[in-house]
């Protein structure tokens, strides 16, 4: 098998959806039927300003013993080398991570609570407006448990981060204490520092952190 990284339309996201949820899914460990509560928020946030999705697909080739992986990441369906497959194979192969996210706005619900944590843990209200005023949400970054540990995981997060016009990045993690998180350790790996610890978004009894930096990366 082959991993390439490809780059999402939100009509590729409505076609693939169901694939890209069972990433998520698998992912975080979730029972079956989250897909379908899932489903319409995916949707909703792809025609959010700033819109951008990536993710990683498998396929058959015949050329696994003489590329590289790191090659094979590194193509794309605008690339023309002799082994790439077509256009059509990559949209339908197997998909084994997704990421995307959006421009951050003050109508948008994530907004709304992370300004709420800031202001509680008593930030100044012009450094809230400077953290939340130009960055890009790094909303969902998943890979297929089968799939983890070969550096999809950065490869798509610094696809989807690149060429970003906003000044920084900012996310939301579950908190993982004394456990193993890959997530984790591909955050900091990327530079990202603490914004918020422990902090509980309305209606989810989990802990989260909030992590950010700057652009680019």
């Amino acid at each position: 098998m082959a991993t390439f990284l490809i780059d999402l339309s939100p009509n590729d996201m409505q076609a693939r959806l169901g694939d890209a949820l069972a990433v998520y899914v698998d992912a975080m460990g979730y029972p079956r039927g989250t897909e379908s509560q899932r489903a319409p928020m995916w949707l909703e946030h792809t025609r959010r300003v700033g819109w951008h999705a990536v993710a990683a697909v498998e396929v058959d080739s015949p050329a696994d013993d003489q590329l590289g992986y790191q090659e094979e990441l590194d193509t794309d369906t605008d690339t023309d080398a002799g082994d790439a497959p077509a256009p059509e194979q990559l949209a339908a192969a197997q998909l084994r991570g997704i990421a995307y996210g959006y421009r951050g706005a003050p109508d948008q619900w994530w907004q709304q609570q992370v300004q709420r944590g800031l202001r509680h843990c008593g930030l100044p209200y012009t450094e809230i407006d400077r953290l939340m005023s130009d960055y890009f949400e790094l909303t969902e970054l998943h890979i297929h448990p089968a799939a983890q540990g070969r550096g999809l995981g950065e490869a798509l997060a610094r696809r989807l981060l690149s060429d970003r016009v906003e000044s920084r990045v900012l996310l939301s993690t579950p908190e993982m204490v004394g456990q193993p998180n890959r997530a984790w350790r591909l955050y900091r790996r990327l530079g990202f520092a603490d914004i918020i610890r422990g902090y509980h978004f309305s209606g989810d009894p989990r802990a989260f952190a909030i992590l950010g930096r700057a652009l680019p990366l």
